[in-house]
């Protein structure tokens, strides 16, 4: 499928992608994007859609060798270009709603010539977006072609970590990677239902916690709606731990601090309260709770009572786009129709008939 997305899919797949994120009381994403039939532009194609659209967006390019030399060099030098245009238009002030990361793929189609270029052109620029050791074909690699050495330890030595850095999923990491993370001060973001669907394993968060290390709430696209996401962490490290109590404190921190403080620190603005200077975010939920509700006890009605279905109403950096479940910051119809006539161009490119 990426081998067939052109600039206008990129563009539909950021239409269906933030339409239905601001449905959940989505208001800030962090992607990480591949589309190797078309890849400069591409990073700035999305960053179009999110500011017509309004959600907040930081952005990055799936670097990776799968696709050849010349792919993976276009992939560096988007991945620069665009962080370094976001750069550009943060210090001038005039911009707190795109932001950039440097993308790679998964450690295991990242070739150490190719994290080295990745080090030079980010030239200090921003941190790194990479999948590491979600699936056991990261640590094989490693051990079987890249000297023996863990995933974690390589992105070490090529000066890929960092406190700007996000590192995904990290499911089989050893004590010793944990350590280096801890120590670099390098953020890791567990996808509970993307790790489920794909059985590829349940990430030690629990492990993490305890050892210091900062943990977010990611999806891996897997759904648009964070609070499913809460549910199914819940569920999968209580199953993993054998334990029903445990979890409750590790979920609200991530999702509701973790999450404010790693978006905060990329769009320069407070994010995550109510606050005076800090951004004006706000989502109204349509839930009517049978049993009494306070700030005793939100997180538990938020945890087994709410969904994203309940939001009725987004409010974006001070901006209405989405209230009494009607988009009014744009034409959803329009947008709809114009993606859909592009998912057929994709599926006849993919099987070579005409939808």
């Amino acid at each position: 499928m990426d081998r067939n997305l052109t600039l206008d899919g990129d563009r539909a797949s950021a239409y269906a992608t933030i339409l239905d994120s601001l449905r959940d009381g989505v208001t800030t994403i962090f992607d990480h994007h591949a589309s190797f039939c078309e890849v400069p532009d591409s990073l700035f194609a999305i960053k179009d859609v999110a500011e017509e659209c309004g959600i907040r967006a930081c952005l990055c390019y799936e670097t990776s060798d799968r696709d050849g030399q010349e792919k993976c060099d276009q992939a560096i030098a988007e991945n620069a270009e665009f962080a370094r245009w976001a750069a550009e238009a943060r210090a001038r002030g005039d911009n707190h709603m795109v932001a950039a990361m440097f993308g790679g793929h998964a450690t295991f189609t990242l070739s150490d010539e190719t994290m080295d270029k990745m080090a030079e052109a980010n030239d200090g620029l921003t941190g790194f977006h990479i999948h590491v050791c979600e699936g056991m074909n990261d640590v094989w690699d490693s051990r079987e072609r890249r000297g023996g050495i863990t995933p974690v330890e390589r992105l070490l030595q090529h000066g890929l970590l960092g406190p700007d850095t996000m590192l995904g999923h990290c499911i089989h990491v050893t004590p010793a990677e944990m350590e280096i993370v801890r120590e670099t001060g390098t953020h890791l973001v567990n996808n509970p239902e993307s790790n489920m669907g794909n059985a590829v394993g349940c990430a030690p968060v629990l492990e993490f916690f305890r050892r210091g290390i900062d943990v977010c709430m990611g999806t891996d696209a897997y759904t648009h709606d964070m609070l499913e996401s809460l549910k199914a962490f819940i569920c999968i490290q209580r199953h993993n731990a054998a334990m029903p109590n445990v979890g409750w404190g590790e979920a609200m921190q991530m999702l509701f601090r973790n999450n404010a403080a790693m978006a905060t620190k990329y769009f320069g603005r407070q994010i995550g309260v109510l606050r005076s200077g800090a951004a004006a975010d706000v989502i109204v939920m349509d839930y009517p709770a049978f049993t009494p509700f306070s700030g005793e006890n939100v997180d538990g009605h938020m945890l087994f009572g709410m969904m994203g279905k309940n939001c009725r109403t987004t409010i974006v950096n001070g901006r209405v786009l989405y209230k009494d479940r009607e988009f009014v910051a744009f034409d959803e119809e329009r947008i709809n129709a114009w993606t859909l006539e592009e998912a057929k161009k994709l599926w006849s490119r993919l099987n070579k008939r005409t939808y």
